[in-house]
C-alpha cells in the first residue's frame, strides 16, 4: 500500500490537482481494478464506517449503497421474502447473507441508488459480485474478495469498475482535520458507540419496544451519523426504507424519507408486482416507470402512445384511493432522526407511514407536544440524548 493516490480531478474536474493520501504511514486502502475519484473515495470511506458500525452492533454481515455522500440504503444480511426478491430483481438469484445485505441496501430506494458506491462489512463473495455485475454502480469497498468475485467485478464496465479493497484493522488518528477557504477546522472523531443503550429512556405512555424495532432503530441511528445532515431515516425489517438527507428543514427531511418509505412499500402491491413489462426492458427503465406509475403523473406512463413502449398492455392505474388503503397496512416502521423534532407535525408525517418506533435527541422546547402527538398513536419514542450531525 502507498502514501498517496494521485487522482484524475477533485469534486469537479475544473479541481486540479487531486490526490488522497496520509501524513504518516500508508494507506489503509488498495485499488484493485478501475481508477476511483474524489467523491468515489468520499463514498467509500463513509460507507466502509457505517457498514463496520452496522456489523459490530448487530453482529450481522452489512451493506450500504451511497450516492453523492450520503447512503440511499443500509441493511444487514436477513433473508428476503419473495416479495422483497421480487422487487429487488433478485429472485433468479442464489443470495449468500451479505449479498441479502445489499440487496436490500440496494433495494430500499432503486432510483437514488442508480450508479452507487456499494459497501460491505464482510470479505465480498460471488453471489454479490453476481448481483453487483448487473446493476449500475460507480464501485465497492470491502475488506477482500474472494478469487471468483473479484474475476466477476473486472468484467463489469468495461473492465474499469472500481473495486477497492481495505484494511478491517485500521484505526484512524483521534482528531479530524478539513480545510475549508484556505481555513483548517479540527475536530474529535465522532467515535459515539450505538447500540441498545440509547434507546432505555421511553418517554412516551408506550414503553415496549420489540427487539427487531430496536435492532431497526440501531439500524436507522447508525445510517443517520453518515448521512448529510439533517437528516431522517425510516427502517424495517433490518433495512433502511427511506432517508431523508441534508434538508434544512425538519418536517421536510420527514416528509422525504417517509415518501421514500411509502414507495419502497408501494412497490409490493399487487397491481405493482404485476405490471405487464415487456420482455428486455433493462432494470433501470422499470425503476423508473415503476416511479412515474406509482405517482400521480402515471399517465406519463399509461396514455395511449406511452404504455406501448413499457406494457404488452395497458395497465389499470393504481388510484390515490387505493395507495392510501394500502399504505394503511404498513406498520411497525422504525424512524429514527439526527436531531430533535421541533413539532409534532413531524410525528403526524411519520404515522401515515406506519411508524410505532422513534429515537431522537429530544431537546426541543416542544418536547412536551412531540410527546403528546406519539401519545395519541401509540407510538414508543425514546430520547437518545446525542446528537449525530454529520457534514
Amino acid at each position: 500500500m502507498a502514501n498517496q493516490l494521485e487522482l484524475k480531478y477533485g469534486c469537479n474536474p475544473n479541481q486540479k490537482p487531486a490526490r488522497i493520501f496520509m501524513q504518516a504511514g500508508e494507506l489503509p486502502v488498495e485499488v484493485l481494478n478501475g481508477k476511483p475519484g474524489y467523491i468515489n473515495f468520499l463514498d467509500a470511506f463513509n460507507s466502509w464506517q457505517l457498514v463496520r458500525e452496522l456489523k459490530a452492533a448487530t453482529g450481522l454481515p452489512s451493506a450500504a449503497s451511497f450516492k453523492h455522500v450520503s447512503p440511499a440504503g443500509a441493511a444487514v444480511g436477513l433473508p428476503l421474502t419473495e416479495t422483497e426478491k421480487k422487487i429487488y430483481f433478485v429472485d433468479d438469484l442464489a443470495l449468500s447473507p451479505v449479498a441479502c445485505a445489499y440487496a436490500r441496501a440496494r433495494g430500499a430506494d432503486r432510483m437514488s441508488s442508480y450508479g452507487d458506491w456499494a459497501a460491505l462489512s464482510d470479505i465480498c463473495d460471488a453471489e454479490t459480485a453476481t448481483l453487483l455485475a448487473r446493476e449500475v454502480s460507480d464501485g465497492i469497498i470491502a475488506p477482500g474478495y474472494t478469487e471468483e468475485a473479484l474475476a466477476i467485478l473486472k468484467t463489469k464496465r468495461k473492465g474499469g469498475y472500481n473495486v477497492v479493497k481495505i484494511d478491517p484493522d485500521y484505526c484512524p488518528a483521534p482528531v479530524e482535520h478539513k480545510d475549508v477557504f484556505g481555513i483548517t477546522f479540527e475536530q474529535g472523531r465522532n467515535e459515539l458507540e450505538i447500540s441498545g443503550a440509547l434507546l432505555e429512556n421511553l418517554v412516551t405512555d408506550e414503553k415496549e419496544m420489540t427487539e427487531d424495532a430496536k435492532r431497526d432503530l440501531i439500524i436507522a441511528l447508525i445510517t443517520l451519523k453518515y448521512t448529510q445532515s439533517n437528516s431522517v431515516c425510516y427502517a424495517k425489517g433490518g433495512q433502511a426504507i427511506g432517508v431523508g438527507a441534508g434538508q434544512q428543514s425538519r418536517i421536510h427531511c420527514t416528509r422525504l424519507a417517509g415518501n421514500k418509505a411509502d414507495i419502497w412499500y408501494l412497490r409490493q402491491h399487487e397491481k405493482v408486482l404485476n405490471l405487464p413489462f415487456k420482455a428486455g426492458i433493462r432494470r433501470p427503465d422499470r425503476d423508473n416507470t415503476i416511479d412515474v406509475y406509482i405517482s400521480d403523473d402515471y399517465m406519463d406512463v399509461l396514455a395511449d402512445g406511452a404504455w406501448q413502449q413499457f406494457f404488452t398492455e395497458c395497465p389499470a392505474p393504481l388510484t390515490r384511493e387505493e395507495k392510501r388503503a394500502w399504505l394503511d397496512t404498513l406498520d411497525g416502521v422504525s424512524l429514527g432522526s439526527d436531531a430533535f423534532f421541533p413539532f409534532g407535525d413531524n410525528i403526524e408525517r411519520a404515522h401515515r407511514s406506519g411508524v410505532r418506533y422513534i429515537a431522537q435527541p429530544g431537546g426541543s422546547i416542544r418536547d412536551d407536544h412531540v410527546i403528546e402527538t406519539c401519545n395519541k398513536y401509540g407510538i414508543a419514542m425514546a430520547f437518545t440524548g446525542i446528537r449525530l450531525f454529520h457534514h
